[in-house]
């Protein structure tokens, strides 16, 4: 009994200290005002350019989403003085060629 405690607290050791001497780094990687090494990568100018485009999309669609629901209370706008123009002909005040001289003029 007394033999196998010594063994039990070895292998705990051992589990404990090994994984971390095995991992551990020459030195630790300082974080500065320097760029992350995978920036350099072709996967970190890929990924910025995805980001970049993403909240380009994002702003895009917000932006277009408040001119369609501004836009919604608005009618159309007709011009006014062909509306008379036609209601004038359909009345018949003003005959065909008349009409169609002063619309010319409209447009």
């Amino acid at each position: 009994m007394m033999h196998t405690l010594p063994l039990t607290v070895f292998a705990m050791l051992t589990a404990w200290l090994v994984p971390g001497l095995v991992l551990a780094q020459e030195r630790p990687y300082e974080w500065g005002w320097g760029m992350h090494p995978m920036m350099w990568g072709a996967w970190g100018f890929g990924m910025m350019i995805m980001m970049i485009l993403f909240w380009v999309l994002i702003i895009v669609a917000v932006v277009l989403g408040i001119r369609w629901l501004l836009g919604q209370g608005k009618e159309p706008r007709s011009d006014s003085a062909l509306e008379i123009l036609r209601q004038r002909y359909a009345r018949g005040e003003i005959d065909k060629e008349e009409f169609e001289a002063k619309k010319q003029d409209l447009l």
